[in-house]
Formats: C-alpha cells, structure tokens, sequence
C-alpha cells in the first residue's frame, strides 16, 4: 500500500477511534505529536488546569473525563520538548479540535513555525519568506541560501504537521509567513481554508511565543499569517488569493 494512502487511514482510524471513545466510554481524548516526524509523543506529562494530570500513551494520547461547554488550558512536558500551555475548547459535547503538535527543543535563537488543520482541504502550505533573501515551501525545502532555514516537514494528506525552522534569524530582516490551500489552487472563490481549523504556532528560544487561528468566514486560498520585523511579530489575520 502507497505511504501516503496508509498514513490517511491510520489518521482516519484515530478519529473514528475518539468519536466511539466519547460515545461508548464517556471520555474525551488529546493526541501529540512531534513537529519533526509527526508521529505520537509518549510519555509527556498533560496538566489540564484545575482538572487532573495525565501521562501519554504510546500512540501520544491521553482519555479524560467529559466536561462541559468551554475553553480549557493544559500544560504539555516532556524532557526534550518544549514545554508550553495550550488550550481546547469543547462544543456540542466534542472537543473542537483535539490534535496537538509539540516542538523539540531547539537551539537558542531559532525559530520554529508549526501548522496543524482538520481533514479538509488534505493539502495546506506553509511558506516563509525573507524578503530579498529566500522562500521557504515544499518547493524549496532545504536550502534556504545561507542553510539559516528548512521545511522541517511537508503534509499532503490532512491535519499536519508542517514545519518551518530559522536556525539563524536576522533581526535587520523582514520576514512573512503565509499558509496556501494547495488542494483547491484553482478555486478563487473557496471557503475551504477558512473553514479547515488552521492554527499556526511560534516557537522563540524554546518557548511558545504566538498563536493564530485562521480567520472565519473569509473567501481566498492564501492566508497571510504574520509577519516578523526587526525581531517583532504581527499577526496579519488575512485571507486572499495571492499565492506565493
């Protein structure tokens, strides 16, 4: 069987999976995964605020207690990770969006971007550009010029991740970074990339800096996410349909 076909069944399998859990066993699940490799994190230790602490299971899951409508905070560890505090939020007796991926540590002074989506669109880019100097994307995914950055990871079949690292940021620089819906490319009027849960997360000196969360109800295939200047980060919160 083809890898690609056999890594969207096995992601398939984990959701039909947590939907019978909810329903037959009453629990919710959270699942982690490694920024680089994608595949589930053992053994971390998940505080959910006020509620309990629990240990990852070989698959990077964890089974808790059903709660109530409302946003809930955890704290992710592991020796080797970065440690950081997340949220999910439960609606409609689900949790809104159960995966979660986690970065390795990583040298002082680098960054780290990592996008996670739904099950649709299949195929999200992450791209980073440094204006005058290089772009960063499933075409041009490890030489950044001067070696100072890579795509960590390309997905093509669904919820992520992909992964962009700067080894070496140049505060003097202006960077952009943009998510495009590869999957519907030709389809100026889509929905699909505002509707697919996208969030983009920024690791700085090994620590949870920002978060977005794509914008709702926008029209367009290319969302420009932030942009970094002279060291500082802006959320742009922009949907269109220039693509890099």
């Amino acid at each position: 069987m083809p890898v690609l076909l056999q890594a969207q069944i096995n992601k398939m399998k984990d959701i039909l999976e947590d939907v019978q859990t909810e329903q037959n066993d009453g629990k919710f699940t959270l699942r982690f995964f490694d920024a680089l490799t994608g595949n589930g994190v053992d053994d971390a230790r998940i505080e959910i605020i006020n509620q309990g602490e629990y240990t990852t299971d070989a698959a990077g899951k964890i089974l808790f207690n059903m709660l109530p409508e409302g946003i809930y905070y955890f704290k992710f560890s592991k020796k080797g990770y970065i440690a950081a505090q997340y949220k999910f939020e439960v609606v409609a007796n689900t949790i809104f969006f159960n995966r979660f991926t986690v970065s390795p540590r990583t040298e002082l002074g680098a960054v780290r971007i990592v996008l996670d989506w739904d099950q649709s669109p299949a195929d999200l880019d992450l791209h980073l550009i440094k204006a005058g100097a290089y772009h960063i994307s499933y075409r041009n995914k490890i030489n950044s010029g001067d070696g100072a950055a890579q795509l960590d990871r390309d997905d093509t079949d669904s919820y992520g991740p992909e992964t962009i690292t700067i080894n070496r940021t140049d505060n003097e620089a202006d960077y952009f970074c943009s998510v495009v819906d590869y999957t519907n490319l030709s389809k100026s009027n889509s929905t699909a990339l505002s509707k697919s849960k996208a969030v983009v997360r920024i690791y700085n000196n090994n620590e949870l800096q920002d978060t977005f969360y794509v914008p709702l109800s926008k029209t367009g295939k290319n969302w420009q996410v932030f942009k970094i200047t002279k060291g500082n980060i802006t959320g742009l919160y922009q949907i269109d349909n220039i693509t890099q």
